[in-house]
């Protein structure tokens, strides 16, 4: 029988649980998460190699994955309004689905935590080139503890830095539309069809199994918008501001990533410069070399913006498994340690100085485990939103999804589809880790079900909310 938690948070928390200062609002979430998207990045990292592929029916994929993240989406709203926690899906998942549930979204969620944020730094030498000339590893290093630095501080004061980055490379975005745009080639039509140049050259029409590589790839692309259930603790009124912050970030990011790909499109001058996917000499072919050196430079700017979000996202996941009694006392005690700023120190550095070293670890493998990771976490985010109505959980204060129960059936469906796509070897890697996980589970945290793992929400949601008869 599954192990589930039988009393309300409120009864379960640890008395002596430390919490978080609520210093943000909707703006300052929402600069925050978007930050964790990193549009710019996106558009510049992920997008060349869809175009090698894809071609023209680039945009439209992009446009029908967005569209089908929005039923991820209204899992974490109102999951994330209905259990607003640092902890984010484990916490989630653990309230509703089961205390062993719980732990294996918080393994997954620690393999992306340890793994993407010092691959995204390793990147940003590439954009630095037309400056300077710098190592990817030692550059991504550098990224990791400057962002690892910038996560001790306030939050709010990391919301002023990130939204200053984000604008940045919002405006790099909207230069390559507006040059896209005014240098365009073809129709909108062409947005419709498979137009692909080079050694298997051809035209076609868009397939189904387009629609479903689109869903994986907007899992990728807009994936960040779940930062805003990480920061609940840390937003004011997070019973209504969770769920704002999350659709919003939804909508902007994928505006912001969509406009340009179409505009690239269409401005392309030939179907080999599109499929070539070097959008920075597209930029320069449309422009000239300051303009592109100035798009390259932002970019960077991004991936360093992407790492300071990262870093703060990934510290409050171990802060909150540490509050919820995780780990051995010692353990707890040092990763639930506050600093003068209010920030998580000690998880912060735990998350922020092994990313540093890890960026000189080749890490393909890794990476490829992380995608699959990131595919359980959202299967197990929505087996919890259909149990997210049961007894006192249903008439609790929170946002509730349109067409429940039938958005997290369609996305259970295809989440499915995806894990069995996805390269086996990846799959055998996560299950080693998920059995490992389990093993810690059975031999030491359910054998002490009274003192650890007991998922917590923070004292003053506890106030607001008192537990449902």
């Amino acid at each position: 029988m599954t192990d589930t938690l039988p009393k309300s948070v409120a009864e379960t928390a640890p008395a002596s649980a430390p919490g978080l200062k609520r210093s943000i609002g909707v703006v300052g979430g929402t600069l925050l998460t978007l930050s964790c998207v990193t549009p710019a990045s996106t558009l510049f990292v992920i997008v060349p190699d869809l175009f090698s592929s894809l071609g023209t029916a680039t945009a439209l994929c992009i446009a029908i994955g967005a569209l089908l993240c929005i039923p991820v989406a209204f899992c974490y709203s109102e999951l994330g309004t209905l259990i607003p926690s640092a902890g984010g899906e484990y916490a989630m998942v653990s309230t509703l689905a089961g205390r062993l549930a719980g732990w294996l979204a918080f393994v997954m969620s620690l393999l992306v935590v340890m793994i993407v944020p010092p691959v995204i730094a390793m990147g940003t030498a590439d954009y630095l080139a037309p400056v300077i000339h710098l190592d990817p590893s030692f550059t991504g290093a550098g990224v990791m503890l400057a962002a690892t630095l910038a996560g001790l501080l306030d939050l709010r004061a990391n919301a002023w830095i990130t939204g200053v980055f984000l604008v940045l490379e919002v405006v790099a975005a909207g230069v390559v539309a507006l040059l896209g745009f005014s240098h365009a080639h073809r129709g909108l039509g062409s947005l419709g069809s498979l137009q692909v140049a080079g050694e298997h050259a051809h035209v076609g029409a868009v397939t189904a199994m387009m629609v479903v590589s689109g869903l994986a790839i907007a899992l990728f692309v807009t994936q960040g918008f779940s930062t805003a259930v990480y920061l609940s603790e840390e937003l004011e009124n997070p019973r209504r501001n969770v769920a704002r912050t999350v659709l919003a970030t939804l909508a902007i990011s994928s505006v912001v990533i969509l406009v340009p790909v179409v505009a690239i499109t269409l401005g392309a001058g030939d179907l080999k410069a599109l499929t070539g996917g070097d959008i920075s000499s597209m930029v320069i072919a449309w422009s000239n070399s300051a303009v592109g050196t100035f798009v390259s430079l932002c970019v960077a700017l991004a991936i360093i913006n992407a790492g300071i979000v990262m870093v703060i996202q990934n510290s409050r996941v171990l802060f909150a498994s540490a509050r919820d009694k995780a780990w051995p006392s010692p353990v707890n005690n040092a990763l639930a340690k506050l600093g003068r700023f209010g920030s998580p120190w000690v998880a912060t550095l735990v998350v922020g100085v092994p990313g540093a070293f890890l960026c000189f670890v080749n890490l393909d493998t890794l990476y490829g485990v992380t995608g699959v990771a990131v595919t359980g976490l959202y299967l197990l985010v929505a087996i919890a939103s259909l149990l997210g109505r049961r007894g006192a959980h249903g008439t609790s204060k929170a946002w509730r999804m349109p067409l429940w129960p039938a958005m997290p059936i369609l996305l259970i469906a295809v989440l499915v589809y995806i894990l069995v796509e996805q390269d086996p070897s990846y799959l055998w890697w996560t299950g080693g880790i998920t059995a490992a996980a389990t093993l810690y589970w059975a031999f030491y945290l359910r054998p002490r079900r009274d003192t650890r793992w007991l998922v917590s929400l923070p004292e003053d949601v506890q106030v607001a909310e008192p537990a449902q008869a």
